[in-house]
Order: C-alpha cells, then sequence, then structure tokens
C-alpha cells in the first residue's frame, strides 16, 4: 500500500542544541549541516523501523478492499484514523464514516477492520481507496523512545565525522553497529 506523507513532524526528535552538545561541538558555523544530518538521520530511523517518531499526517492508498476486511497501516504508531475515501467514476471522492471501521493500534503494522458491512468498491481502477492516518509518538521530543533518539545522535556524529565518500571497499560503515543495535527492537517487519 503506497503511503504519502501530507504533513511532516513540526520537530525533529533532539534538538539542534542535543546534537551539538552530544558532538562537543561549540560554534555556530555548522548548524546548518548538523540540522540537516538530524533530519537525515531521522528519516533513516523511520525508514528502518517503518516507524513515524514525531506527529506526522499519512495518506494511504489501495486499489481495493481486501478480501479478509482487514487492512495494514504504516508507518506505525498510528494514533488516529482521520478519513477513509473511496473514489467515483467522476474522479470526485465519497467520505466514509469512520464509525463503520475499527482501528487496532497494538499491533504493528496497526490495523482497519471493516466492522459495518462491507464498504462501496471505489470505481477507479488504481488507488481507488484513501485513507488518511494521524502517526508517531507524539509532538515532542520527550515522546520518542530514548533507544531511538540515542540512534539518531549516533547517525548524526558519525555522518558529521565522516563527511567523505564511502570507498567501494567500504572502510567507513554507512549504519554504525551500535546504533543498528538500538534501532533493531523497533523495526516492523513485513507482512
Amino acid at each position: 500500500m503506497p503511503s504519502i506523507l501530507l504533513a511532516g513532524p513540526a520537530a525533529e526528535p533532539i534538538t539542534l542544541a542535543e546534537a551539538k552538545h552530544f558532538l562537543r561541538v561549540e560554534h555556530d558555523d555548522d548548524d546548518d549541516v548538523i540540522a540537516a544530518l538530524i533530519a537525515g538521520a531521522r528519516i533513516h530511523v523511520e525508514t528502518q523501523t517503518r516507524r513515524a517518531l514525531i506527529a506526522q499526517s499519512w495518506r494511504l492508498t489501495r486499489d481495493v478492499w481486501p478480501t479478509t476486511g482487514c487492512l495494514a497501516l504504516l508507518p506505525v504508531p498510528v494514533k488516529t484514523l482521520d478519513a477513509v475515501r473511496v473514489y467515483k467514476s467522476d474522479e470526485t471522492t465519497l467520505s466514509l464514516d469512520l464509525s463503520g471501521f475499527t482501528l487496532d493500534k497494538s499491533d504493528a503494522p496497526a490495523r482497519l477492520a471493516v466492522v459495518h458491512g462491507v464498504p462501496p468498491a471505489p470505481e477507479r481502477p488504481a488507488a481507488g481507496i484513501e485513507i488518511d492516518i494521524t502517526c508517531g509518538y507524539g509532538d515532542a521530543s520527550a515522546d520518542v523512545p530514548e533507544p531511538l533518539r540515542q540512534a539518531i545522535r549516533l547517525l548524526v556524529a558519525h555522518w558529521y565525522e565522516n563527511r567523505g565518500l564511502i570507498a567501494s571497499g567500504g572502510e567507513v560503515a554507512v549504519l554504525p553497529q551500535s546504533a543498528a543495535a538500538l534501532i533493531a527492537p523497533y523495526r516492523v517487519l513485513a507482512l
């Protein structure tokens, strides 16, 4: 199920000040570089874990309703189900009543199940169903699990110290083992 980011996080899991303290950088010359590394590290951790760290809005698309009546939703953790729409043949959308669905947030991936009847079939052959969700641990960096915040710090430090190109022999690891170990328990496996 393709996912489209509608609204990214309003903040990063670690602040520029936290990153500079971790790096032991006392000047402001590299603030833009460090800020970019923080964002890149967050995206890397989110991609590796299939999780949203800070609250963000996503749109998931699907061609048809599954025969099981249950859809897996990624990224996790899902906070709210915001909208479910199906496309009609004239390219307009029909918003479905959210009370006809139940959201199981306890699993990773989260599951959306139909509870009342059968939802209308989309009349558009591709991406005829749209599901909007809000996901993430919260709005503040303190809401993000500390192991994932530490993985971001380690990635920022690693990338800050190793800004050159990585040789084909691989003498500099793209993902330090310490960061990989912190990320591993949070990975959501493919279905």
